[in-house]
C-alpha cells in the first residue's frame, strides 16, 4: 500500500516522534543518548530549524521542531541515518534501528504548541521513572527552568517563556506550574500508551472534542473539512484512537456512512499513520 502523504503544518511546526524497531531499546546507554543530543545540535545548525522540546525514552524520542531550510521529513531523515549509522557501528548490529517512519502531528496554535511541550516534558513522569521532570537528565526542561543551562541557545525559551511573562524569573515559575498542572494531554504515542488514555466520551463530549480539534488543526469549519477526504480521514483516525466512541456513535456525529469510519485504517496509531 503506497504511503499516505504526510499532512503538512500551516505554522510549520511538528510533534515528532521516532521509536525502536520492534519497539527495542535505541538507547543503551548515556554515552548514546548525548550522542544523539550531539547529532540533533549539529544537524540544527546546518539546516537552520527551531528546537522546541525533546525527550529521550529507552526505545523511544519526543521532539518538537520547526521547519527550516529543509521540510521535516528531510531532517528527520538527517537526524535517524546519522544515529543509525553511529548505533550500528558501536554495537555490531545490521538492519533497522528505528521503527517505519516517524510519527507526527502538526501544531497549528501556541495552545497546542505549549500544551505539546508540557506532554513531551511529562513522558518520564507518566512512565514512573520520576516525580519531577526537573529529575530527568534526557529532556529539555531543565533548559527552560535553569537560566544558565548549557545550550540554552539551541531551544526557542525566549518565545515560549515570553508567552507567560515579560519578566524571565517569572515566566519561569509560570513554566513550571503549567507543566505540573493535572491534565489529560495525549497526544502521538505507543498504542499501547494511547489504548489506555482513551477518553470516555457521550455525543456532547464528542462534539466539543471536535471543536478543540478544529482548532488546534486550524481548519475551524467541519463542513469544509469533511469535503477534504484526508483531512476527514485524520479526524476519524484521531476520534478512533483517542476516543471510546464506535465506528456507528463516530458516522452518526459526522453524518458520514459507517464504511467510510470502518475504511480509515491505522487508527491504532497516531493521525500520520491513517
Amino acid at each position: 500500500m503506497p504511503r499516505q502523504i504526510r499532512r503538512p503544518s500551516k505554522s510549520k511546526v511538528y510533534h515528532i516522534m521516532i521509536r525502536g524497531n520492534e519497539k527495542k531499546k535505541i538507547f543503551q546507554d548515556d554515552d548514546d543518548r548525548t550522542k544523539f543530543i550531539d547529532i540533533l545540535w549539529n544537524k540544527q545548525e546546518e539546516k537552520n530549524f527551531v528546537i522546541y522540546a525533546y525527550c529521550l525514552m529507552e526505545n523511544h524520542v519526543h521532539l518538537i521542531i520547526g521547519e527550516g531550510d529543509e521540510s521535516v521529513s528531510k531532517i528527520m531523515q538527517r537526524i535517524n541515518t546519522s544515529y543509525a549509522y553511529y548505533f550500528n557501528k558501536k554495537y555490531q548490529r545490521t538492519g533497522h534501528l528505528f521503527q517505519d517512519r516517524f510519527k507526527s502531528q502538526a501544531i497549528e496554535s501556541d495552545d497546542y504548541l505549549l500544551a505539546s511541550i508540557r506532554y513531551v516534558h511529562n513522558n518520564p513522569v507518566k512512565a514512573k521513572i520520576v516525580t519531577d521532570p526537573s529529575s530527568y537528565k534526557w529532556s529539555s526542561y531543565n533548559l527552560y527552568i535553569n537560566k544558565d543551562s548549557p545550550g540554552n541557545r539551541k531551544i526557542a525559551k525566549d518565545f515560549i517563556l515570553g508567552m507567560f511573562s515579560a519578566n524571565r524569573h517569572n515566566a519561569i515559575e509560570l513554566f513550571k506550574s503549567y507543566t505540573k498542572q493535572d491534565n489529560r494531554d495525549v497526544f502521538i504515542d505507543h498504542e499501547d500508551i494511547v489504548e489506555k488514555e482513551k477518553i470516555m466520551l457521550d455525543e456532547k463530549g464528542a462534539k466539543a472534542f471536535i471543536e478543540k480539534y478544529l482548532k488546534n488543526s486550524g481548519e475551524g469549519d467541519l463542513t469544509a473539512l469533511l469535503k477534504n477526504k484526508n483531512l476527514r480521514d485524520e479526524l476519524i483516525c484521531e476520534l478512533r484512537s483517542k476516543t471510546s466512541l464506535s465506528v456507528r456513535q463516530i458516522a452518526g456525529i459526522l453524518g458520514v456512512g459507517r464504511g467510510v469510519v470502518q475504511r480509515v485504517k491505522g487508527y491504532r496509531g497516531s493521525i500520520s499513520n491513517c
